[in-house]
């Protein structure tokens, strides 16, 4: 199996990062009283963001796939927000920028070759 490159480690632990934020956000949710069904699906979608991050640092080509999708559409909508709602431009082209970056990681020559071993 090829050497897992800093660029995919990079993004498997933003997504874990990320999993385990929504997370306790849905945990903190539903333990304040807020919506019950808006904390449980923090709780899943967190998990579900976990396990793929699981799986982008064991070389999973599916994690991948599901992880650039994610990219591709935050980065539609990003550039969707940066023409429609000038008043969000900035935050907008940070967002497509990290997706882009995000994509470019995923998707190097050793990028590649590990998903592919």
């Amino acid at each position: 199996m090829a050497t897992r490159p800093g660029g995919v480690t990079l993004v498997a632990v933003l997504a874990w990062i990320s999993g385990l934020l929504q997370i306790i956000g849905g945990v903190l949710t539903l333990t304040g009283g807020d919506s019950a069904a808006t904390g449980w699906t923090q709780v899943v979608i967190g998990a579900i963001t976990f396990l793929v991050s699981l799986g982008l640092f064991r070389g999973s080509n599916g994690a991948r796939i599901l992880v650039s999708i994610v990219f591709v559409l935050n980065l539609i909508t990003a550039v969707w927000a940066m023409i429609a709602v000038p008043a969000v431009f900035w935050p907008a082209l940070v967002a497509a920028l990290v997706a882009l970056i995000g994509l470019l990681l995923l998707y190097t020559r050793a990028a590649n070759e590990f998903f592919r071993s």
